[in-house]
């Protein structure tokens, strides 16, 4: 894994794409999540190798079975975008949360915008509100504006005030919604 994380940035060695394709490939073959992660985006991107949906999402999922987050984000986007497969929301959320649920800001973000749209979950502006407060707390510069501009004139004023609160019993439930820096 190491050696391709290497090829990739081109650290003490000339920047391959291919030869990082390489030894992520045989990392990711021997079940480390990070190498698997890391070849769903090249398949993805189409970085070393032709870009291929089908294959990003295979490598995704193999690492976001095993708990890794930004695998976890990333195969609820293919989702939501309909990239490598049939769009399903109902899966875009279900990875976003579990994402979401380890703290990642972008996650939980696109999470709350599910929530707002109705979008493989029921539309719920008070959950799509507490959402984008912890993805602010997180540092998602987004989730501020989606709040003002969008989610606030949306709702009544005891709808504010309930979604002011909500986050406050999530994180209750679960601390690690918030990352510590």
């Amino acid at each position: 894994y190491n050696l391709g994380f290497l090829y990739y940035k081109g650290q003490g060695v000339e920047q391959d794409f291919k030869e990082s394709v390489k030894w992520y490939q045989k990392a990711a073959e021997q079940g480390l999540a990070t190498a698997q992660s890391n070849l769903g985006v090249r398949y993805e991107k189409g970085q070393g190798v032709e870009q291929d949906f089908k294959e990003a999402l295979k490598w995704y999922q193999k690492a976001a079975d095993q708990g890794h987050t930004f695998a976890q984000f990333n195969l609820g986007l293919m989702y939501a975008n309909d990239q490598g497969g049939a769009q399903d929301f109902k899966e875009a959320v279900k990875w976003y949360q579990k994402a979401a649920d380890q703290g990642v800001a972008s996650a939980q973000y696109n999470l709350g915008a599910m929530y707002a749209n109705g979008q493989g979950v029921a539309q719920n502006y008070i959950t799509a509100y507490a959402w984008a407060s912890i993805a602010a707390a997180n540092g998602e510069v987004l989730a501020v504006k989606i709040r003002s501009e969008v989610l606030e004139k949306k709702m009544t004023a005891e709808d504010i005030s309930k979604a002011q609160e909500l986050p406050k019993e999530m994180l209750k439930k679960n601390p690690k919604l918030i990352k510590k820096p």
